[in-house]
């Protein structure tokens, strides 16, 4: 499957070692003088260690790699000790992959008697950590050393949380975004991020959501997003692959295709269809076909 993992510039790599012990689940080691990727198993492609090199010689690409897997990850970082687990916990909950967290929690909860550390103590930090992580201290640190490096914080994958709306019936100048992620853009997601998750994804056009009024509240609210052009984006065989691994991985329930009426715009259903032929798992798939001006002409499920 097509999914983000580290990619490491031998040329750029000074062999310095200083990504190995922040890549806490292992899949870093040097090797002839040069940082290598040992795992990709062990890679979650959150690029944690980015921050950490001092010449750029880390970043994250999308390409064909195994899926992640935390129970093997947690099973071989367990030898290491508390501090590398609770290290790894922490930088789970950071990153809001709640779903590796709680395979994690799980595995160590089922296996305590080969533990020579107490759960309870690694709950404890993991959990005070939580809390700073909930007032946004981490978002600061995290951005700064991201942007240091060179890594594009807007590429970072978050979740949204909305304040409580003050008003009940907000006017027509005041619709609050329904957005609940980041990033939207198909080649920037991550196929297995939470939000997916569960999820029902809206597959729409670049151009739909500037031609409807209405688009937040009628069509985006309570769905997932993912913005695409077939028109004028390359690699649409990426967009395939990460479909495909959202109805495997993510097991979202349903795909909505919100397109505009022109020809070329079909390629979103094309994609969806081919996608849903590769997966092994199916998912519905509505398409929604909206005019020049934002009118819908056609709803259905296909």
């Amino acid at each position: 499957m097509k999914r983000d993992i580290i990619n490491i510039d031998e040329e750029k790599c000074n062999g310095c070692g200083l990504c190995v012990p922040n890549c806490h689940e292992g899949a870093i080691q040097i090797i002839d003088g040069k940082a290598r990727l040992v795992s990709e198993l062990m890679c979650d492609g959150l690029g944690a260690c980015i921050g950490y090199c001092p010449e750029g010689a880390i970043t994250v690409e999308t390409r064909e790699a195994e899926p992640y897997n935390e129970i093997k990850v947690i099973e071989q970082m367990i030898s290491k000790g508390k501090n590398t687990i609770v290290a790894h916990l922490k930088h789970l909950k950071d990153y809001g992959e709640e779903g590796f967290f709680n395979e994690a929690y799980n595995y160590l909860r089922d296996n305590q008697a080969a533990l020579d550390f107490s759960l309870a103590e690694v709950m404890d930090e993991v959990n005070s950590h939580g809390k700073e992580v909930l007032q946004g201290m981490h978002n600061n640190q995290r951005h700064s050393q991201n942007e240091s490096a060179g890594g594009c914080p807007g590429s970072r994958s978050m979740i949204l949380e909305k304040a409580p709306a003050i008003r009940e019936t907000p006017g027509p100048e005041d619709q609050p975004s329904e957005l609940r992620q980041w990033p939207v853009q198909m080649h920037l997601l991550n196929p297995n991020a939470p939000y997916l998750r569960g999820s029902d994804l809206l597959l729409a056009a670049d151009c739909a959501a500037f031609s409807m009024g209405n688009f937040h509240s009628r069509y985006l609210k309570g769905k997932s997003l993912a913005i695409a052009c077939p028109k004028l984006d390359h690699g649409l065989d990426i967009y395939v692959e990460k479909l495909a691994a959202m109805a495997e991985l993510a097991k979202i329930n349903t795909i909505t295709v919100l397109r505009m009426e022109v020809p070329c715009c079909g390629g979103l259903l094309q994609m969806t269809r081919a996608a849903m032929s590769k997966a092994s798992r199916k998912v519905p798939v509505k398409q929604i076909v909206v005019s020049l001006t934002g009118d819908v002409l056609s709803e259905e499920w296909v």
